[in-house]
């Protein structure tokens, strides 16, 4: 009991001098400074062995959900840096986890939904903020020059007014705004240097068309993404033997029961968004049963829709999966990274807080 007593006198003592010392002026710069310097620092997210990795910077559809941002993948291929797909919420992972967005070679848009393509404004204005020698290039389908050209109208009043505060030795006018690149059919490869191949290729996503998918390879290892599709042969003939493959998916039960509740409460609108949805998003087990039939390595569910809130509703979510695919599959969310080491056949799981 003694014992007791003078530890509790102790830690009153020591709480009641830290109390003290925070209010000191220096000791409160002392931490603030140490507390900025922190958030200069770059984190390294990435491997530093050689590796493809993806990296998923927002995992939900434009269902709302606090903890997700709209969708966004961040693909490391040896020192190549793209962005597939920038949904709302997505810039704020990528600042929170100080990516370096200077070095992003490209922006590749499957399609130019709302919730693809919402943060793409942010995203050039910080990585010109940070320094990148051109223009930011955005591939994307029929449309992307049309998309570019009105977010460079939007903001050009933002632009003229940064570069008269700061100066073109801080943002130089040569490399503001967007080089768009549409996407053509007859020319599936759409980079190769630096031993990454990116191939683009259509899918299904009607009446939205063109809509794309990506695969990367570099090294040996390789990811596709498949944007928003139904289930497509395109999909399958470019997954084949893939080590990854990303795909969106609609949990058809949650989605039915959605839409029961709107329409008993007379929402005739979101009753009709809900039946619409069904025919352009693939359901949960025929996305599994699809990489079953590429013989991908390993599937990751994306662009979840709607995406799980809830123990109950992911357990809603994965219902039937097990049973076509009953291990290598997980559900992606904000911060889920995939690394693939060149030289091995490793796939290894982390998360980004």
């Amino acid at each position: 009991m003694k014992f007791i007593k003078y530890l509790f006198v102790v830690l009153i003592l020591l709480g009641t001098l830290s109390y003290g010392l925070f209010q000191i002026s220096g000791v409160q710069d002392f931490l603030a400074k140490k507390s900025i310097e922190q958030q200069f620092k770059q984190r390294n997210l990435f491997s530093e062995e050689d590796a493809l990795s993806a990296l998923v910077c927002g995992s939900r559809s434009p269902f709302p959900d606090p903890d997700r941002a709209e969708t966004c993948i961040l693909v490391k291929a040896g020192q190549n840096l793209f962005v597939v797909d920038i949904g709302d919420g997505s810039m704020s992972n990528l600042q929170k986890w100080q990516v370096d967005l200077g070095k992003v070679d490209a922006v590749l848009l499957t399609h130019l939904h709302s919730d693809h393509i919402a943060d793409l404004p942010g995203l050039n204005f910080a990585s010109w903020l940070g320094g990148r020698s051109e223009k930011l290039k955005v591939f994307g389908p029929e449309g992307v020059e049309v998309l570019v050209e009105g977010f460079e109208k939007a903001y050009s009043e933002d632009t003229k007014f940064r570069v008269t505060h700061h100066g073109e030795g801080v943002l130089p006018l040569d490399t503001a705004g967007y080089e768009p690149i549409i996407v053509q059919p007859d020319k599936p490869i759409i980079f190769e240097k630096d031993n990454l191949k990116i191939t683009a290729f259509t899918v299904s996503h009607e009446p939205v068309e063109p809509a794309l998918g990506f695969r990367f390879d570099y090294k040996g290892r390789s990811i596709l993404f498949s944007g928003d599709t139904m289930a497509d042969e395109n999909v399958i003939q470019n997954a084949n033997g893939i080590d990854v493959l990303f795909h969106d998916a609609i949990a058809l039960e949650l989605i039915h029961t959605i839409r029961d509740i709107a329409s008993e409460s007379g929402n005739d609108t979101l009753t009709k968004i809900l039946d619409d949805i069904q025919t352009y998003h693939e359901n949960t087990i025929r996305v599994a049963d699809l990489a079953n039939e590429a013989e991908a390595g390993y599937l990751v569910y994306y662009h979840l829709i709607p995406s799980p809130r809830s123990s109950l509703a992911e357990t809603l979510w994965t219902r039937g999966i097990d049973e076509v695919r009953s291990e290598n599959w997980i559900l992606s969310k904000d911060g889920t990274l995939v690394t693939l080491p060149v030289g091995t056949d490793e796939i290894i799981f982390d998360t980004i807080e």
